[in-house]
């Protein structure tokens, strides 16, 4: 059947939809022509019958790659006025390519043969309901995907075989730029090579991205444009993000990298498909050379930035120190339901406690689980910490780091003869193929894979050897480490030391702090140091409490002699309070509400005598209906210290007034539930 024959009146009732689409952007602007043709498809639309009205030019989707229908708003609206039966042919410049994947494309020709809807291209009509036109078209959109397919491996493998030699040109980021040669080199423009240079050195001053945003607060930070304006430098403020991006590319250490990311597509509810991009391990990087380029720093300094900012990463269950006083801030657990303690300050006095505040979160809190004082943990764990550096200490040290050290010569002398051995046997294999007569290409070939292997092996070794080398701390000399020693104590009670390096130079030797109760006034707390030994020691839960020796000194004397007199014999005797200051009468009044001590002093009745509060009690009904028998003295009793009443009580007096209460209904009784039974 011919082509005309093809097309009906019933086709031409129906909408012509011409679709247009480019994969990119620079498509769209480059090849024009291309554009143009497709535009032009609307005039073939003309000429084959159909009206100017019935004609409908989609051209949403340029600049849209045709891998996935999901991001392709042109071709869903086009599939689902194919469904509604409204249009009867869909043009293109090539139908196959309506998309790039089999299964779209396969229902696109479903819908098509069940609506009566023809596909029309450049090489003719087709009619789905054909079984043969049905055949050639899936062929086609086969072909096609095939081709993609094809076109993406020659792409990606000609870039992977340049990123492997260094030369693949990638975009750089701010502080570096490609020279006329080619190739990477420090940005000359000195105000963006002193800005970059900053990070680095706040962040070893600082430890983290935020310290680094805080101290840049007030300067602008040198950015790059991309796009039409690409290479174009820009100012701005340095957030977070920007710090974070710097100080984890490791092209500011002088690397070639490649492939740090991969891309993975997903389906969400509503059937579209979207590209995730994710960050790989540096093992599983695709290229990295080191030393590629000259660099604003070294790369083990960049080793040292990544695991520095692994350590701040609290998602992770990291606990970096912080800028608090609390000396054993996230390094201190609870030894009754071992989770991490956390700081709590007090409203009174801002003074800090470990708090276990995470079990009772959890719904898993144990009897064991308190608070402490954080300076009475903290005076303990620093105490420790400068005993154990003392130079008899770290002589030890030092004899233990030059075992270390013949350990690690060992270990490196063993990886040095692995590398010598494989470059030997490389080097032999090369002479050997250098040796072979060219005609003889099997003996030849088989050489040539020979000394292939020998090259993969000597490199293998290579990269065990350098990564040994990276993974291993550097050791410290013996003339810092005494000199340490000599200043620590000094150094630790500087004025310029801050709470943070206090807690960094606690981890260093410190791995963790467990507190755990034992009493009311004391707490049991044991120290695990790096090196796996341990220390335990008891101390005061409260740092600030009143000596047990003055507390009993008040209760011995509050009978006898009054507060003001207390406190100037304890002030005599050389006592001071819990923050260390003189006894004054409120501190007195504090110690006897703390502790519960009364004096009989400050009861009022004799012999044979109770109050008011107590009267009530023991009748059953509120203290404001006994005050009215007092002053009409219907009640005997007499004003005693401090003008309260004094009421003589015995059995008669009791009997009297309880059969006085109950014939009363006036009066007001407290709760019925309260023991009136027992005399006071």
């Amino acid at each position: 059947m011919s082509d005309s024959q093809k097309i009906t009146s019933s086709h031409r009732s129906r909408l012509a939809l011409i679709y247009v689409r480019q994969s990119t952007l620079l498509q769209v602007r480059e090849n024009t022509e291309s554009t143009a043709r497709q535009y032009g498809l609307a005039e073939r639309a003309r000429q084959l019958g159909w009206a100017e009205s019935d004609i409908t030019v989609v051209d949403t989707d340029l600049g849209i790659s045709g891998r996935f229908s999901g991001l392709r708003a042109g071709f869903q609206q086009l599939v689902a006025r194919v469904c509604l039966g409204e249009v009867g042919a869909v043009f293109g410049l090539e139908v196959s390519r309506l998309a790039r994947s089999s299964a779209e494309f396969g229902r696109l020709l479903e819908f098509a043969r069940l609506t009566d809807t023809l596909l029309i291209d450049g090489d003719g009509v087709y009619d789905l309901g054909d079984f043969n036109d049905r055949l050639v078209l899936g062929l086609k959109s086969t072909m096609s995907e095939a081709e993609l397919h094809i076109l993406a491996g020659r792409l990606h493998g000609a870039r992977r075989a340049a990123a492997e030699r260094g030369d693949l040109r990638l975009p750089l980021p701010v502080g570096l730029v490609h020279d006329e040669d080619g190739h990477i080199v420090i940005d000359p423009d000195e105000e963006v090579r002193a800005a970059v240079a900053d990070i680095f050195t706040l962040f070893d001053q600082h430890g983290s991205a935020l310290g680094v945003v805080r101290a840049f607060s007030g300067r602008r930070f040198p950015r790059r444009d991309t796009g039409v304006w690409d290479g174009r430098l820009g100012w701005g403020r340095l957030t977070h993000g920007r710090a974070a991006a710097v100080l984890k590319n490791p092209v500011y250490a002088g690397a070639y990298v490649f492939g740090r990311a991969t891309s993975t597509r997903r389906v969400r509810p509503d059937g579209t498909v979207v590209n995730t991009v994710n960050r790989r391990p540096r093992d599983q990087w695709a290229v990295l050379i080191p030393e590629h380029h000259e660099g604003y720093i070294s790369w083990q300094h960049y080793l040292r930035i990544e695991a520095k900012l692994a350590a701040n990463r609290t998602s992770a269950g990291a606990r970096p120190p912080r800028e608090g006083p609390p000396l054993c801030q996230g390094v201190i657990l609870c030894g009754s339901c071992g989770f991490p303690m956390n700081t709590s300050y007090r409203r009174a006095d801002n003074t800090p406690d470990y708090v276990c505040t995470r079990s009772r979160s959890d719904a898993v809190t144990t009897p064991g689980c308190h608070s402490i004082a954080a300076s009475a943990v903290d005076g303990q764990v620093a105490r420790l910490l400068l005993a154990a550096l003392t130079p008899e200490q770290v002589h030890l040290a030092l004899t233990a780091a030059d075992e270390v050290h013949h350990r690690h010569q060992r270990s490196h002398r063993a990886a040095e003869l692995a590398v010598e051995r494989a470059r030997y046997e490389a080097d032999r294999a090369e002479r050997a193929f250098s040796q072979v007569e060219p005609e003889n290409r099997l003996v030849a070939r088989s050489l040539e894979s020979r000394w292939e292997a020998k090259l993969t092996a000597l490199n293998q070794a290579e990269a065990a050897l350098a990564d040994l080398i990276t993974s291993e701390p550097a050791l410290p000399e013996p003339a810092q480490l005494q000199q340490l020693a000599r200043d620590l104590p000094t150094l630790w009670e500087a004025p310029t030391t801050t709470a943070k390096d206090c807690k960094r130079l606690l981890r260093t030797l410190i791995a963790d702090v467990t507190v755990r109760h034992v009493d009311d006034t004391r707490a049991h707390i044991g120290i695990r140091w790096h090196t796996g030994a341990t220390d335990e020691i008891t101390c005061d839960r409260r740092t600030n409490r009143n000596p047990t020796r003055a507390v009993e000194i008040v209760r011995e004397l509050l009978d006898t002699r009054s507060d003001a007199e207390i406190a100037e014999h304890l002030n005599t005797l050389g006592f001071t309070t819990g923050k260390c200051r003189p006894f004054t009468v409120a501190s007195i009044r504090h110690i006897r509400q703390q502790h519960a001590i009364g004096s009989k002093r400050n009861d009022p009745t004799g012999p044979g005598e109770i109050t008011v509060p107590q009267a009530a009690r023991i009748l059953g009904i509120h203290e404001a209906t006994i005050y009215p028998w007092l002053r009409s003295g219907e009640m005997t009793a007499r004003q005693g210290r401090h003008r309260r009443w004094c009421i003589p009580w015995n059995s008669e007096v009791e009997e009297y007034w309880r059969t006085r209460v109950a014939t009363s209904s006036h009066l007001t009784r407290t709760n019925p539930n309260y023991e009136t039974g027992q005399a006071v």
